[in-house]
This record gives C-alpha cells, structure tokens and sequence, in this order.
C-alpha cells in the first residue's frame, strides 16, 4: 500500500513538472505578430455572429476596432502615417515614449479589444482568449515592457472612444419603428416576418471621410407607373422571369453571398434562426486572405484591415442614407400585387427600402479599398463562409468579386437589376474618394 502511494505521489509530480515544462514552452513561443492580427479579427468576426448585429452596426465595430489596432501598431514601422488624424473627429494619437522599448502588436490588441468591448454585448466570451494571448506575451518580455505595452494600447484605445461616442449611434437607438408607407411605390414590411425597418437613421451617422452621407450621390430609381411598358413595371417583371429560369450556378451565386446574419426559418408553427457572417464580415474575411497570400507583416496588414472597415463603414452611411430617402419598394411587394401573389423571393428579403443595394455598394467599396492595396487582378479563393455554409468560390479579382456578390441580389430576388448597378457606382465612388484624401505612407 504504501508502494502505491509513493509510486501516485511520484505520477502527480511527473504531471505536474510536464505541465509546468509544456506552459513554460507555450509562453515562450515566439509569436507571429501578423497572425495575432488575424486572430483577433476572428475573434471579432465570431462575436459578431453570436451577438447578431445588422450589418450597418457590424461595419461600425469593425472600423473603430481596426482602426485602433492599427493606429497601435504602425509605429512598428515609422513610414506608416496616422489614419486617425486625417479623419474626421479624432483626437492626437498618442505615440510611444521615446528611448522606450514597446511591443507593439501587444499594444494593438490591448487598443483592438478595448475598443471591441465598447462596442459589442458578449465581452465575457473573449476573455479566454485575451487571457491565453497576454500570457503568451507576456513570456517573451520583461515586466516593463510588458507593462508599458499595455498602457499604450489603452491610451490609442481611449482616443478612438472618445470619438466613436459622439458619432451619432446614441441618438438613434430608441427610436420609433420605420413601418414604410402604404403609398404606391414605397417600402412597407415584406414577407413572411414583415419586420420593421433596420437602422433607418443610420444616414445620420458621422463619417469619417466623406464631409456628409449626401457627398456621393446617385440618380433616382424609375418612378412608380402602373404602365406595363414603364421602366419601374419592367424591372419588376424581369425579377419575376429569372427567377423562374435560374441555373445552378446562379442560385449558387445567390446562396454564397447571402450574408444575412439572421435569416429566420419557417418549419409550419416554428420558427427559427440561422446565424451568419454579415456582409462586413465576409469581406473581412477577404482581406485576410488577401493579407496571408502575399505574406503581408502585422503592420501592413492591420492597414489592410483598417481600409477595408472604413470604406465599407463610409459606404454604408452613403447607402443607408439614399435607402430611406427614396423609400422604395421592394419586388416582392410589386409582384404580390401585381403579377403574382404567391411569389416569393430565393433569398429572405432584407427589412429596409430596396435602393440601392446594400451589398452592391458595401462590397464594391471593400473592393476597390483592397485593390488599391493589394493591386489589380489579385487572384484568390475565398473561403470566408466556408465554415458556415460549406462554399467556397475563386475569383480573378476583388471587384469581379464584388461584382458577382452585387448581381446575386438579383438572382435572389430581392434587388432590381438597375439598383445593383447604382449600388456598385455609389461604393466605387466612396471608396475612390476615401483614397483621394489619404496618405497611408511617408
């Protein structure tokens, strides 16, 4: 007996020296500061999912928390310029003490989940995850440095706060419900859910390039007419007439680029929901790839990052803005009504007016931020829902896939052909004007 307790108090000190050996190893490992970038996207990505934010919102948080993060790393490398201090309603960036030694993609997390916190509700569920990666860091350098780090990416941190809660999201919550209107031609609740209208004060919100959600505009869309020959009755029953003649590759194109991030399933009485990536999202994705394909360091690709969220977050301002302005109707209204009443689209139709589409201009706008980065013709496989739907596609380039994200609203059945198209001009023109105001190097 007393054999066998020595031999398990001998066992408990073996597994315990092993753990100790193995937590020793883990904590000294050296870290891939770029692939600590992508992780905390990740990370952000899946928060996002699990706390089902619309995609306007989603494009808010990713923006300040990418910016934040960048604008705590770049001094890694002293030719990157502030972003920040060329936009609109940010305070001076603080820089690091001179003489001082940083670990700068430490500070970069600190000031990207800072700001993460802010802005989303489930913080408790990134807390093992910082947690592991603190002490991971802090296994690679002196307490000092360790500590310092930390305090930096707190006061980059506090500066992008600052801003982000006088950008006019306080003041639209808690307003009253957009229900539309019944006058012919403009948006009201659509089938099954007839939910209310999302984020119909989102034009209000502050930019942070473009002087006003007005600066890019597009033309009207067809003005409502009874008339068969009309252009506004034309568009409607072009909807109706793909839709019954889709190939395989079309729905497939519908179904990739869905990107609704609560779409609800009917099953007769119950109803449930199917979360996913957001628009935002999927082209978050994108950019790590495109980051990870050319090798690209933290520095660059937390720039990328940063890019990327402000061109879609702009985008989104302009597109939301021209959405409630025009109110218009979406197709599965019109051809209820007037060509077929058991119509309904492929895809779940969107609770918001109908022009322009939203993710023509979203998606146009990430892609032209991306090509002005990474360069043109960038062929890529984007496996971005790969782990939510099971697709993957490969493209020649970031705008013929945002080209073919902007048509799948039509083959879904929920965008007119003619509000794609503006959709795509409208981000394209956000996009090339954020790049016309920004010096991203010495």
């Amino acid at each position: 007996m007393k054999i066998i307790k020595t031999l398990t108090v001998l066992l408990i000190a073996a597994t315990c020296l092993y753990a100790c050996r193995e937590e020793k190893k883990a904590s000294t490992t050296k870290i891939n500061d770029a692939d600590v970038v992508h992780q905390n996207e990740d990370k952000l990505t899946q928060l996002i999912i699990y706390d089902v934010f619309t995609p306007p919102v989603a494009s808010r948080i990713y923006a300040y928390a990418s910016l934040a993060s960048y604008e705590a790393i770049r001094f890694e490398q002293p030719d990157y310029l502030s972003l920040a201090a060329q936009l609109q309603g940010f305070g001076a960036i603080p820089e690091p003490e001179k003489g001082k030694t940083y670990n700068f993609t430490l500070a970069a997390t600190q000031a990207f989940f800072t700001v993460a916190r802010k802005v989303t509700f489930s913080v408790d569920s990134l807390k093992g995850y910082e947690d592991g990666l603190h002490a991971r860091f802090k296994g690679t350098m002196d307490d000092s440095t360790y500590a310092r780090s930390i305090a930096f990416g707190d006061t980059v941190a506090k500066v992008i706060i600052k801003r982000l809660v006088k950008d006019n999201y306080l003041q639209t919550r808690g307003k009253p419900k957009f229900l539309g209107s019944q006058a012919p031609g403009k948006w009201r609740p659509t089938p099954p859910d007839y939910l209310d209208g999302v984020e119909y004060c989102w034009g209000t919100m502050k930019t942070f390039v473009l002087d006003s959600s007005n600066r890019v505009g597009i033309p009207p869309p067809p003005p409502y007419s009874e008339d068969k020959n009309s252009a506004y009755f034309k568009q409607n029953m072009e909807v109706y007439e793909i839709s019954k003649k889709l190939t395989d590759e079309q729905k497939d194109i519908a179904r990739y680029w869905d990107d609704n991030p609560f779409v609800l399933e009917h099953a007769g009485h119950m109803t449930f929901a199917n979360k996913k990536i957001t628009p935002g999202g999927h082209w978050i994705g994108i950019t790590a790839i495109a980051c990870k394909q050319t090798k690209a360091d933290a520095v660059r690709s937390a720039q990328a990052y940063a890019l990327t969220s402000l061109g879609m977050y702009d985008a989104f301002i302009c597109c939301w803005n021209t959405k409630y302005e025009t109110n218009y109707v979406r197709p599965v209204t019109v051809i209820n009504d007037k060509i077929d009443a058991e119509w309904t689209s492929r895809l779940q139709t969107p609770p918001f007016p109908e022009y322009p589409s939203g993710h023509s201009t979203i998606t146009r706008a990430a892609a032209v931020m991306l090509t002005h980065v990474f360069g043109d013709n960038f062929a890529f496989q984007d496996t971005s829902d790969l782990r939510y739907i099971g697709m993957k596609r490969n493209f020649k380039s970031f705008v013929q896939a945002a080209d073919e994200a902007s048509i799948s609203r039509f083959y879904g059945g929920i965008h007119y052909k003619n509000s794609v198209d503006q959709g795509a001009i409208q981000g394209r023109k956000v996009s090339e004007y954020i790049i016309s105001k920004l010096k991203l190097k010495k």
